[in-house]
């Protein structure tokens, strides 16, 4: 019996290591990962704390909203895409092939968008809780650990309830990113 699930398991498809997309995916993340920070580094230090708040807000928002596409992209039905792109349904078409591509798109929203807009949060908060301690004269180590308890609870929050989301209506999410990367992207 052993031997029978060991050789099953070693029939398990030998993938190699497509350096193309590890080289892309570094450059795409050096890339981004400056144009949010150089957005956060510029935006807080001069805005009030209230802006603050908001920006940090969209940054958790726009990670959480990634991570749901990337859980979306695994979880759907290819056949349903197909189905619709036979009938030339815009968008259905990039549907198809992100999902074809689930793993790189994944890994492109969760790991890429999602981790740099919580680092990026991160630091904002940072600037914040600085703020928060000049005006109101308060020890800054609670005001840090105050700050960063929320970001993060918010994070985690909204990212366990999208995956629950995510999973349940991924046919709907896919369809409905890939509609809006089709007014920008050829099909």
């Amino acid at each position: 019996m052993k031997k029978e699930l060991k050789k099953e398991l070693s029939k398990t498809k030998k993938n190699k290591i497509n350096w193309n997309w590890i080289l892309k995916i570094i450059i795409i993340t050096f890339l981004i990962s400056v144009l949010f920070s150089f957005i956060s580094e510029t935006a807080i230090p001069n805005v009030n704390i209230f802006l603050g708040v908001i920006l940090t807000l969209v940054f958790i928002l726009i990670g959480v909203m990634f991570d749901m596409i990337g859980v979306a992209v695994t979880a759907s039905d290819e056949y349903i895409f197909h189905s619709m792109a036979s009938k030339k349904v815009r968008g259905a078409k990039l549907a198809v092939k992100f999902k074809k591509n689930a793993d790189k798109l994944s890994s492109f929203c969760q790991d890429v968008i999602g981790d740099i807009c919580g680092i990026v949060s991160g630091s904002t908060g940072a600037v914040i809780s600085m703020k928060i301690q000049e005006q109101l004269n308060i020890n800054s180590l609670i005001i840090t650990l105050i700050v960063m308890g929320i970001i993060s609870s918010l994070t985690i929050g909204g990212k366990a309830i999208e995956k629950s989301i995510a999973m349940n209506k991924s046919n709907e999410i896919l369809y409905k990113f890939s509609l809006i990367v089709s007014y920008f992207v050829k099909e």
